[in-house]
């Protein structure tokens, strides 16, 4: 039972903390080109980086298969390179995770940037600053709580994604079974024991996550 038990939250935590920091340093750097550009179709773009978060996670999951899935160029050439397909692998549970936390990472990140003040980025540049430098010494510093919380929601997020990850990477014991798979598979047959046990366990994580962004949001 205590294998049993650890198994699928070691497999999570493998998954999040790798997808977490892929979404996270992809919303930085979309948040960041997006926030110093204005061109045509910019509406377009941040509401298309927006979509995982209103769209169905069996939607996000049949994208996903089409996109990556043994017919797709990326699937054909990512099988041939590791002899191995991407769906129902780590990486397929990785993607999805990412894919699904991304927006709520990026939206942070937006309303952070959008908070710092322009004539300090502007002074910092006739200072003789360049672009990365005025973002790691200037922007960087200020919208700071907004990195730091945006990171903690998508993590979180993460860690609860089901409905993409189930389609996509499937639930192959230690490898793909997330938290979340492992409590609807245990719910499915009957075993309402381990249920509680990992729903408690994923409440206390969600718990000390909020938890940690409210005292940020107060700092």
């Amino acid at each position: 039972m205590f294998e049993t038990f650890w198994t699928p939250i070691i497999v999570s935590l493998r998954v999040v903390i790798v997808a977490s920091i892929l979404a996270f340093l992809l919303a930085l750097f979309f948040a960041w080109f997006l926030k110093k550009r204005q061109f045509k179709g910019k509406l377009f773009v941040e509401t298309v980086l927006m979509l995982p978060l209103v769209l169905p996670p069996t939607v996000i999951g049949f994208g996903l298969l089409v996109a990556f899935g043994r017919n797709s160029w990326v699937g054909q050439w990512y099988e041939a390179l590791f002899n191995q397909p991407i769906v129902f692998t780590y990486i397929a549970a990785v993607i999805a995770a990412a894919v699904v936390s991304f927006p709520l990472i990026f939206q942070m990140l937006v309303n952070g940037f959008e908070g710092v003040d322009d004539e300090l980025e502007a002074a910092a540049r006739q200072m003789g600053a360049s672009e990365w430098q005025v973002f790691w010494h200037v922007t960087l510093p200020i919208a700071w709580r907004s990195v730091v919380t945006g990171y903690m929601l998508g993590f979180a997020r993460a860690l609860g994604e089901f409905g993409a990850t189930m389609m996509f990477a499937g639930s192959i014991v230690g490898v793909t079974q997330t938290l979340p798979v492992s409590i609807y598979l245990a719910v499915e047959t009957g075993n309402t024991m381990m249920a509680y046990y990992w729903v408690i366990s994923i409440v206390i994580f969600a718990m000390v996550l909020l938890g940690s962004v409210q005292r940020l949001k107060r700092a």
